[in-house]
């Protein structure tokens, strides 16, 4: 039950969540779930191929991240011990939301509950948001865990400082760059950020999203640039990947009749359902 009313509460906390969808009846949810899959691992594919494609200015970008977190490094140990020194100041709601949702088996029940709900009402567009997330999480997800081993930074809790590395070390002490907790979940927040106009709405899901990062630094499990470089994965991961589902998608239902609209709409204490036909 606690991890049900989770997920409403994080689909819940904008003031807006609507998604027009083009319905097929004669369309099997079966047939869907099969086409959604493949998007799914293609998507995957697709985001690890991007690097091969990249051009000036995607290098640039690419260059300005890895300075940015260069940058972010060299204060490390100062960030790190003002930011720890601040988790008793942080109410334990907050703490425990971050634990809690930065786990790889919560956040995918959360991906997980968006694309069933859409395969379910037969929404295409949130179907297709749940393809986005679940396919982002595990590229961006799979990519950390092979980081965390290849770099084995010493985590802050090890008392070892910022500079010390072991490759390829099997004790969690030196799985520290880049931070799972932080790439995870704003992962999520960016994908569904997606899905809004309104700046509000964006800078509440992506503040949600911060959060479990910034609650593994506060518990000494992760520095300041394992945070930083965790969150631009998951931006040029979902960006990469939105991209590649928006070809997708339109090559399968651009030449349908709209039949159906259907409105899906979250709000604070709301979950509402609106068919047009």
């Amino acid at each position: 039950m606690k991890k049900i009313l989770f997920v409403l509460a994080f689909l819940s906390f904008s003031s807006s969540f609507s998604q027009d969808s083009i319905v097929v009846p004669s369309e099997k949810r079966w047939d869907m779930f099969k086409y959604d899959f493949v998007n799914m691992f293609k998507g995957v594919g697709y985001s690890y191929a991007r690097p091969f494609h990249w051009q000036g200015k995607q290098w640039a970008q690419f260059g300005g991240v890895v300075a940015g977190t260069g940058a972010v490094y060299l204060i490390d140990d100062d960030t790190s011990r003002f930011i720890r020194l601040q988790k008793e100041g942080v109410p334990e709601v907050i703490r425990s939301y971050g634990t809690f949702y930065g786990s790889p088996e919560n956040n995918y029940l959360v991906t997980s509950g968006v694309y069933l709900t859409g395969l379910i009402a037969k929404n295409e567009k949130l179907r297709r948001t749940g393809v986005l997330l679940i396919s982002s999480a595990t590229s961006a997800g799979f990519l950390q865990q092979v980081l965390k081993s290849a770099v084995g930074r010493a985590r802050p809790i090890a008392n070892l400082g910022k500079d010390t590395f072991d490759p390829f070390n099997s004790s969690r002490n030196f799985h520290s760059f880049p931070s799972g907790h932080a790439l995870l979940a704003f992962t999520n927040a960016y994908a569904i950020g997606k899905q809004f106009k309104s700046p509000w709405a964006k800078a509440g899901i992506y503040t949600l999203g911060a959060i479990p990062g910034l609650s593994r630094i506060w518990d000494g499990q992760h520095w300041l640039s394992d945070f930083v470089f965790a969150i631009a994965i998951s931006v040029a991961t979902v960006e990469s990947i939105d991209k590649y589902l928006d070809r997708k998608y339109n090559e399968k239902y651009n030449a349908q009749d709209k039949r159906t609209s259907w409105n899906l709409n979250f709000g604070p204490g709301t979950l509402g359902v609106t068919v047009n036909f």
